[in-house]
Order: structure tokens, then sequence, then C-alpha cells
């Protein structure tokens, strides 16, 4: 068994609920690491630039055509073209400008992604995110006015500190806008997460292993 198909079967086993998505992060790591985890059926598949991510799936999906493919770094809104080909999920939206261009881009191929909006839940000036307070208006207007496919809310805990608190806040939010999906969790802490009632965690060192420093 591949190491990364094992790490892949342990982090199953830990979590025990087939329910939760897992999404294998695979940003700097190439087709050769992959492949295993195609192999063996896993379909869930993050990266964050499109470059990358065009290089490696834009093939692999042809010939593996049941695999998710989730953007979860941040689009810039030149590349929203290429994200809509590509990607069947994007977890990264926090602006009207992005929005707009998801739809626009969309409506050009007749192809629908879903979305997560992401929320800066600490109010960091450095992430990316919508703040909470202004989280209400965004959504009714990108799920209403432009009739985009919105599933659930993103969110990343400010680092160094306990993500408890970001989880249960983000937990809240999620509910009050009855939304059945919340991708949140990393390879620190999607126990944690999990407990808080993420369904699509983010996990790439824990199932592909460190990554080159410089990549």
């Amino acid at each position: 068994m591949h190491t990364s198909v094992y790490n892949l079967e342990k982090i199953k086993k830990e979590i025990n609920n087939p329910k939760i998505s897992i999404i294998a992060v695979s940003k700097t790591f190439g087709v050769d690491k992959i492949l295993p985890l195609l192999h063996y059926g896993h379909l869930n598949f993050g990266e964050n630039k499109i470059q990358e991510a065009e290089k490696k799936w834009s093939k692999i999906k042809s010939q593996f055509p049941l695999v998710k493919l989730h953007m979860i770094g941040k689009l810039q809104t030149n590349k929203v073209k290429h994200a809509v080909k590509l990607f069947d999920f994007i977890h990264s939206v926090d602006n009207l400008k992005l929005a707009n261009k998801i739809k626009s881009e969309q409506e050009k191929i007749d192809r629908k992604i879903k979305i997560f909006i992401q929320v800066n839940i600490g109010n960091e000036n450095q992430k990316n995110g919508i703040l909470e307070t202004e989280l209400n208006d965004f959504y009714n207007h990108i799920s209403r006015d432009l009739n985009l496919d919105v599933v659930g809310l993103m969110c990343i805990p400010p680092l160094n500190n306990q993500p408890e608190k970001y989880f249960r806040i983000i937990k809240q939010l999620n509910k009050k806008f009855n939304f059945h999906n919340l991708s949140m969790g990393m390879s620190s802490d999607y126990l944690t997460a999990i407990k808080f009632g993420a369904t699509h965690i983010r996990v790439g060192t824990k199932i592909f292993g460190i990554r080159d420093k410089t990549s």
C-alpha cells in the first residue's frame, strides 16, 4: 500500500464518518504522488494555484471523471475563466468582484460551480475572507441576485490560537444560514473541526507528507 493511501486510511479510521469529505490537498505535489490515491478510489482533491492545477489536472480529470477538484486558495478575478472550467468547488469566495466574475464565466460555458464563502473569522488584516458583519448582505446578494450555488462557509482560524473558539462561531453562522456544508479543519486541527460540524476538511501534509519549503 502506497504511503499516501495508508495515511488516508488512518485518517478515515480516526474520523469514522463516511459523510466527511476529506480533501487531499495536493498543491506542490506531482502527479506521481496523486495517482496512487486516484487508483485507490479517492475523489476529492484541493489545489490553490490555477496554473499548477491546470498542468496537473486537465488530463487527470478526463481519465478520472468522477474526481471533484476544490479551489482552496485565493482566486484572482483574471483566473476565474480557467477556474470555472476545471474546478467543481471554490472555497474562497469573499468579494463581489470575484462573485460577479464567477457568474459571468459560468454562464459562458453553462457550468455551475459549488461555492463556499470564506469568512475572516478572526478579523485578521493579512487574511482573506469577508467579515462576519458583512456576511448577511454578501450572501443574500450572491445567492439571490447572482444566483450562485452557495453551499456553505469556509474559514481558516488564526494561527497560534485555540481553534475551538473560531470553529464554534463559524458553526453558529453556518446554522443561521441553514447550510449543510462547512469547510474547515486542516492537518493540525481537523478532528477539532469535525467536532464543530465540519463536513469538508482540507488535509495535505498528513496525507502526502512534508512539502518542499521552496514550493
